[in-house]
């Protein structure tokens, strides 16, 4: 047994722990709260100051987690091990990864202008950063499968969105990244079937947060005029309740698999 799975007999809480890459707001804040309310400890991530975040967190205690903040960019190599190094310090232990973190384009341009600079920053946070952190977590818990006489279960859920299929020539890097999230969690899927971890991927549709608050005029008449089967909104709360039966084992059969939270946008239509 290795020590920072003996540490999980050693004091810690029994209780699972799921990290939330971007946890403090939208999405993955919405996430949280879930996870929170069904009984998980919580580790969150983002790039702001903890003296920030203060409201978030107590949010999230409140609703009777115990959270820590991991602050960093998931893109930076030394900022992923020291957020896994901190959950292993503090908690001992990693049952549910939840890939939310993720950027947009800092300027939205025509795929014939956009440039090599900004194809390269939403690639390196919304790729390449969830892609080796579940590297990471996937072989802590592996090990923490093979030692855990709880039976706990683990999972890897990677936030989406339908931009996967859906083509924006206005912000092509970023519907580019969200496709190399689909096939990255069919990759980790197969790969962990043998060691029974699923891997699942949840596309929102137009969901709204800080990053649609540009747009929410467009939104709000395409909307009304039809452009989702459920005629509004969705909110991170929606996310939320999807994550919550995946982290819980609710799905356990089910990996690989890609769990629509869009109101019926991408459903075909006459």
């Amino acid at each position: 047994m290795t020590d920072d799975i003996s540490k999980m007999n050693n004091g810690k809480s029994r209780k699972p722990v799921a990290f939330v890459t971007g946890g403090s707001r939208g999405i993955g804040f919405g996430c949280a709260a879930q996870l929170a309310k069904l009984g998980f400890n919580l580790a969150i991530n983002g790039m702001r100051d903890e003296s920030a975040l203060a409201e978030p967190i107590q949010t999230l205690k409140a609703l009777g987690a115990d959270v820590i903040y991991c602050q960093g960019d998931i893109g930076a190599p030394d900022a992923r091990t020291a957020m896994l190094d901190k959950i292993k310090a503090h908690y001992g232990r990693l049952n549910v990864l939840v890939n939310n973190a993720g950027v947009a384009p800092k300027e939205r341009k025509d795929i014939l202008e956009a440039s090599e600079e900004s194809f390269d920053y939403v690639v390196g946070t919304n790729v390449k950063g969830p892609y080796f952190l579940s590297q990471a977590a996937a072989n802590w818990m592996i090990k923490q499968k093979a030692a855990d006489i709880d039976n706990g279960f683990y999972a890897i859920i990677n936030v989406g969105s339908i931009s996967a299929t859906v083509v924006s020539v206005n912000r092509g890097e970023y519907c580019v990244s969200k496709a190399g999230i689909a096939m990255m969690s069919q990759l980790f899927a197969a790969r962990l079937g043998e060691y029974g971890i699923p891997v699942y991927e949840i596309r929102p549709g137009v969901i709204k947060t800080d990053m649609t608050s540009g747009v929410t005029g467009k939104y709000d008449a395409l909307i009304e005029n039809g452009l989702c089967v459920t005629k509004r909104w969705g909110f991170p709360e929606d996310i939320g309740k999807a994550v919550g039966s995946l982290a819980t084992g609710d799905f356990p059969y089910s990996t690989g698999q890609v769990i629509m939270v869009d109101g019926g946008l991408t459903m075909p239509r006459l």
